[in-house]
């Protein structure tokens, strides 16, 4: 029987419901609950000693994706109410409703709804993995189980934050060069499709051999008016591939990472973030009292690198076994000795979690002026590579005019 209402209960679509009425006080108030129909709204709020006056199905609003900066936002929010001391069930409807993606506000209703029948935050959390991973849950629930949820969700909301800020620095080392080169070759398809073709009927009567790099220009334009569509969807066709690759294969993830890791310049700005972040989460799961081994689990998806995620899984074989981190962390060949330096005197003076934020620390602000160098450096750079293609197509279209001039 019980089985079959669960099934039953599965099957029962759920709506926002808003509402008003008054407590056992007399005092009006008003919220928001997910129910299956307006009954059992009715029914919940009564048992909670609440007197119904009114109850409307919400209409679910379009919203954009609910993305990671939403959820580090929420868990600031979140974080500030409770040290403020307003209940946990008024902070998620203070939240929602005036969150700005009415996407967010849906989530934070379902996640409130089921903490009011009765789950934990933790388990309440659990039930969305795609928007609260492992790391999340674990230290909202080492904090429920030691009463201490307020600051765990203070050292949350400060952990986010600095990965929010570390992953933007390496999206915008990446995002600039990367830009450059795709309005590059826009433009250089742009001047092949439709302005050196202009040129090709000027150069019929010109009643000599053109020049080799003219040429070679002419020829190029040629392909690029004949086969324009199977270039361009050839690319985007290659990008989509190695992307869902990426996405659905190990194997594709452990080469992309390894050759990210390997590239000149980039690569060591990769090899930071992805050690900052890996002592970040490692030093705020640590301080949180999660255990080791089951702290390892968390910082191992957090590294955001496959390298380090397949080297904290053998941290975590070895250290389970019991050796200790700092050799284990030896063992995998992929941490600087600054960092197993500091590990180790962590382990020693028993501020592991100290001292592995000292590391995440010096590691952030490396990475902050590894990108500035590389903003200066690059600017100039594709400066000269846009100029040189640019240039150099110019330059091959007026050579027959120039040998043309020095003719007459």
């Amino acid at each position: 029987m019980a089985a079959m209402a669960k099934k039953e209960g599965k099957d029962v679509k759920l709506y926002n419901f808003a509402w008003t009425g008054k407590d056992k006080g007399g005092k009006l108030v008003r919220g928001e609950l997910r129910a299956g129909g307006e009954t059992m709204v009715t029914a919940t709020l009564r048992r909670q000693g609440i007197q119904v006056s009114s109850v409307k199905k919400v209409s679910q609003r379009g919203g954009k994706k609910v993305t990671d900066a939403d959820i580090t936002i929420f868990t600031r929010q979140l974080a500030v109410m409770m040290k403020a001391g307003v209940p946990l069930l008024q902070a998620f409807d203070i939240v929602g409703k005036g969150h700005a993606n009415p996407s967010v506000g849906k989530l934070l209703i379902d996640i409130k709804t089921e903490v009011e029948t009765g789950s934990s935050l933790s388990a309440a959390f659990r039930k969305y993995p795609q928007h609260f991973d492992a790391l999340f849950c674990n230290l909202v629930g080492a904090g429920e189980q030691a009463g201490i949820l307020d600051s765990l969700l203070e050292r949350l909301a400060t952990y986010k934050e600095k990965i929010q800020a570390i992953k933007k620095k390496i999206k915008s080392a990446l995002f600039y060069p990367i830009s450059i080169i795709v309005v590059a070759l826009v433009i250089t398809a742009v001047i092949m499709i439709f302005v050196i073709p202009t040129f090709k009927d000027l150069f019929k009567g010109f009643g000599a051999d053109l020049p080799a790099p003219t040429q070679i220009v002419m020829n190029m334009s040629d392909f690029f008016v004949a086969y324009w569509h199977l270039i361009f969807g050839g690319l985007f066709l290659a990008v989509w591939s190695i992307s869902n690759a990426y996405k659905r294969s190990v194997a594709m993830q452990n080469m992309v990472d390894r050759l990210m890791l390997r590239l000149p310049i980039f690569g060591e700005v990769i090899r930071k973030a992805s050690i900052a972040r890996w002592c970040r989460t490692l030093s705020t799961m640590f301080a949180a009292g999660v255990p080791l081994v089951e702290a390892l689990d968390s910082v191992a998806g957090a590294a955001g690198n496959y390298v380090y995620y397949e080297a904290t899984k053998r941290i975590q074989a070895e250290v389970s076994t019991g050796t200790g981190l700092t050799v284990s962390m030896q063992n995998t060949n992929v941490f600087p000795s600054m960092v197993l330096q500091m590990t180790a005197i962590g382990e020693e003076s028993g501020a592991l979690d100290s001292m592995l934020s000292k590391v995440a620390d010096f590691f952030e602000a490396e990475v902050d002026e590894a990108v500035e160098a590389l903003s200066s450096l690059m600017e100039p750079l594709i400066m000269v590579v846009l100029g040189g293609l640019i240039g150099g197509l110019v330059v091959a279209m007026y050579l027959p005019i120039f040998k043309m001039g020095s003719a007459v």
